[in-house]
């Protein structure tokens, strides 16, 4: 799909007033390229005190603390906290099944990515908002608020159709990509080959992952009655079925099974699971839901 001139209005001027508050919080202290507002793991020069060492000859007298040395008659150094970007990657799932709903489970993604990529924005982290399955083009890797034009103009550039397995483009991302970071995972998780793999690769990068499982109010509960012809968007495969109160209630108690299941997968593996109804405004998830389970601050 090529890109549009003006972006769809993914963020409110109200909702973005009360980003630029928020943090995105890492559970991992990465090493970044570039300074930043992030605490790190090395010591260097901010305006935040760490520790002290003993001087070594070279060292820069500046950093001398002459109050100790009155007291003890010894040159110790003083340490302070090094701040580092954080690469964050907010991966969108654009197969078929996103495209459903209303507001479709897209849109909804696209509007999640906007907002946590424009909270690292603000906290001078690189950002990157890629769609899975989208080899044509290499999604920019932003920096500062300035990008917020840039990355709303990618988010507009594409819809639905990139019908890869998860597996794949995950698997397509990590050759693209070879750092570390925060990644956050945006997705219906429908996929017939499963998502575990995905999964698997994310955490084997020692990435910190988020996943961030969207569905709507008509997957949770189906408004369907009688005999009805179901058919895969992504592969066309058709099955007929007659939708009763019985079927209904197997369908949400395997529905329930199925989330029970991605939550206890994920938390095995320090995968910070998040569901997110499409019904739910992206306001009150960024600026509440997720400062409730930790996820910003």
């Amino acid at each position: 799909m090529p890109p549009t001139t003006q972006p769809t209005q993914l963020l409110s001027p109200g909702l973005l007033a009360k980003l630029e508050r928020l943090e995105l919080v890492s559970r991992k202290v990465f090493r970044g390229r570039m300074k930043g507002e992030r605490r790190s793991k090395r010591k260097g020069q901010s305006v935040e005190f760490a520790d002290f060492r003993n001087y070594v000859p070279g060292d820069d007298l500046r950093l001398i603390d002459w109050n100790l040395y009155a007291r003890l008659d010894q040159l110790f150094l003083k340490l302070f906290q090094e701040e580092e970007d954080l690469h964050i990657y907010a991966l969108i799932d654009a197969s078929e099944s996103m495209n459903f709903g209303d507001p479709t489970k897209l849109h909804v993604a696209k509007q999640l990515a906007a907002a946590l990529g424009y909270i690292g924005l603000c906290r001078a982290d690189r950002v990157s908002v890629q769609a899975l399955g989208d080899e044509g083009r290499r999604a920019p890797v932003l920096r500062g608020r300035s990008g917020l034009w840039k990355m709303l103009q990618y988010l507009d550039s594409f819809g639905s159709g990139h019908n890869v397995s998860l597996h794949e483009g995950v698997k397509q991302f990590s050759l693209r990509n070879g750092g570390t970071g925060v990644v956050v995972l945006i997705t219906d998780l429908m996929d017939k080959e499963g998502y575990e793999s995905a999964l698997r690769m994310l955490v084997g990068r020692q990435m910190d992952v988020f996943v961030m499982h969207v569905l709507s109010p008509e997957e949770i509960d189906p408004p369907l009655r009688g005999d009805r012809r179901l058919i895969d968007v992504e592969d066309g495969d058709q099955t007929e079925i007659t939708v009763n109160a019985y079927v209904l209630e197997r369908y949400k108690q395997t529905l329930q099974s199925f989330l029970k299941s991605v939550k206890a997968f994920c938390s095995r593996r320090s995968i910070a699971y998040i569901p997110v109804r499409t019904d739910q405004p992206v306001d009150e998830v960024i600026t509440r839901y997720l400062r409730e389970r930790g996820v910003v601050r």
